[in-house]
């Protein structure tokens, strides 16, 4: 009986070791804040994507604005969908702490976990290029951010067809950290080992 429980317990030695040295190594690396947001407008048409930045250099406020090197988002992308959640549209807006719009306009507030300001993502001079906007209204008039925000699509240079629009709050959310999901897993190793151990009990 003896060499079923030290048997056993080795296993579960073994998982804890191993879970352990995952999560120190994730915490080391986990320096990135990753963060999710979607909109959804008032026709049926929606945007998500998907920001980082470095929690250890980044300020409480977030603002980046046109093309070039970023203050402090490491990588940004947008997709667009139709309202059959076809996709029309995805871009990287930022890549390696560069964007490559020059119309980009992002900004977010670290500490309370919200966008404010002016939003403007996933503008391209291509045709059939679509992008998001809160400072560009239907007739190309630039304005200071309002409460409303426009999907648009490229016709052709300087012609632009508005898909959607609504006043509905862009919502950011928070990707669980691997610390997190390593921990879960912890959990249910021991809780598969002592099962385990219970089973093996029993058959003696």
């Amino acid at each position: 009986m003896k060499s079923f429980f030290a048997l056993a317990a080795g296993h579960v030695a073994t998982s804890l070791a191993l879970c352990t040295t995952s999560i120190i190594a994730s915490t080391n690396l986990a320096q990135a804040a990753d963060l999710t947001f979607n909109w959804k407008g008032d026709a049926g048409y929606s945007a998500s994507g998907s920001f980082s930045y470095d929690e250890t250099t980044t300020p409480t406020i977030i603002s980046e604005s046109g093309a070039g090197s970023t203050k402090a988002l490491q990588s940004l992308n947008v997709s667009f969908f139709n309202p059959l959640q076809e996709l029309i549209g995805t871009k990287n807006e930022v890549v390696n702490g560069v964007s490559s719009n020059q119309f980009f306009n992002f900004n977010f507030d670290t500490t309370t976990g919200n966008l404010f300001g002016a939003f403007d993502l996933g503008t391209g001079s291509g045709k059939g290029d679509v992008f998001i906007s809160n400072v560009e209204t239907p007739d190309g008039t630039f304005i200071s951010p309002g409460a409303t925000y426009y999907l648009y699509r490229n016709i052709a240079v300087g012609n632009t067809q508005l898909l959607d629009s609504s006043p509905n709050r862009i919502k950011a959310s928070a990707v669980p950290e691997p610390t997190t999901v390593l921990g879960t897993l912890v959990v249910g190793i021991l809780g598969v080992a002592l099962s385990s151990n219970r089973t093996v009990f029993k058959k003696i």
